[in-house]
């Protein structure tokens, strides 16, 4: 059996920028991230045995050192949580900010504007939270639902695949061909790169494995976008999920990981995939 990994995959600059600011601030003194600082349960857990907590509201946090996520936060946000007399420090990407100034840009010229994105999602509250009024939308049935306005200004959540915002967008102006449409592509290129690399690795595999948390929005659309070149894809947390059967009468096996998993988690997994082959060879092509 053969083993490949996708060109592109696993932790990006701004998710490793991020822990790395969170680590060495907790070196020096006690902090307190607001939310997953990462969508990825083995990240958290390794940070949380640093000593770094982790709260959803300021109202719970007892330090002085309070660290606004990766997925970034609305200046509203942040605001009131440096009123509660906290150290704010941000991790937030470098691309989410650019997404935020886009967003904001638009506005500012007139447009109403349109998130293609997870409504709930701490990324996408975070673009919205400074907003009077906006759009969430992810489907075709959220653009039927809009109504008329002179100027829409789209942005994206920047994990969110580039074909399903383009496709979007494309619906949105024929739902509204007199209306003017300006669209900011703000999906990140880790993105891009990770969702190109799978669909190479995808058709040229029997088997596909997507590491990465049970909450990622971009490992969940990894997984997606793999199920449309492979019949047998399977999302895994930790070398714990893998299942020797997965890998009957597989030749190739591919392996992608989403923009919050960690090198030492894909290298763990890869040796669980062979392990289970050689645990029960009869599931497996040699």
């Amino acid at each position: 059996m053969k083993i490949l990994r996708a060109e592109h995959l696993g932790m990006c600059f701004g998710v490793r920028d991020a822990i790395a600011l969170a680590v060495e601030s907790a070196r020096h003194e006690p902090l307190t991230v607001l939310g997953d600082l990462v969508h990825n349960e083995a990240v958290l857990a390794d940070m949380r045995r640093r000593g770094i907590r982790f709260e959803l509201q300021p109202a719970a946090v007892t330090t002085r050192n309070v660290m606004i996520t990766a997925h970034g936060a609305s200046d509203r946000a942040i605001a009131e949580t440096r009123r509660h007399g906290f150290n704010v420090m941000e991790a937030t990407c470098p691309l989410v900010h650019v997404a935020h100034r886009s967003l904001h840009k638009l506005v500012a010229a007139g447009c109403h504007p349109v998130i293609i994105g997870q409504r709930d999602h701490v990324e996408v509250r975070g673009m919205t939270g400074d907003l009077a009024e906006y759009e969430v939308v992810l489907a075709a049935e959220d653009i039927a639902q809009l109504r008329e306005r002179p100027r829409f200004g789209v942005i994206a959540q920047t994990t969110q695949p580039i074909e399903t915002v383009r496709h979007l967008v494309q619906l949105l102006r024929e739902r509204f061909p007199a209306a003017e449409v300006r669209f900011v592509d703000t999906v990140c290129q880790p993105t891009k790169q990770r969702q190109g690399a799978a669909i190479e690795l995808a058709q040229k595999c029997s088997v596909v494995i997507v590491i990465g948390g049970a909450h990622s929005n971009n490992t969940r659309q990894l997984a997606r976008t793999c199920g449309r070149f492979c019949a047998r894809v399977h999302h895994v947390q930790t070398a714990a999920d893998i299942q020797p059967e997965w890998f009957r009468e597989a030749d190739t096996v591919g392996i992608t990981a989403g923009t919050s998993t960690p090198d030492y988690l894909i290298n763990e997994i890869e040796e669980a995939i062979q392990l289970a082959c050689k645990v029960q060879p009869e599931h497996c092509l040699t």
